[in-house]
């Protein structure tokens, strides 16, 4: 019985470890022209916390992408057990 509950354990707990999840979600819409351009910006966060130089912002990841007018920027947020990724696209021209 021991070695039944012992090996139900050890399933249960490599699918904990091997889980992970993503959230996304739209932050802004403007009014400007979609366009070709894409720029990204990210951080990534152990054990909950962020470094101190964080910088997943719409500006950074306009900045990486060259673009000058912003049409959407959109967030993704992808957590593991231990650790979570912050990811800001933006598009736009």
């Amino acid at each position: 019985m021991k070695r039944i509950i012992s090996k139900i354990s050890m399933i249960v707990l490599a699918g904990v470890v091997l889980t992970s999840c993503a959230v996304s979600s739209p932050l802004m819409v403007t009014s400007n022209k979609v366009g070709t351009k894409t720029g990204e910006a990210s951080y990534k966060v152990i054990f909950g916390i962020a470094p101190l130089n964080a910088d997943a912002g719409a500006i950074k990841a306009a900045k990486n992408g060259k673009i000058t007018k912003i049409a959407t920027v959109d967030q993704t947020v992808k957590g593991g057990l231990f650790t979570a990724t912050v990811t800001t696209v933006v598009t736009g021209e």
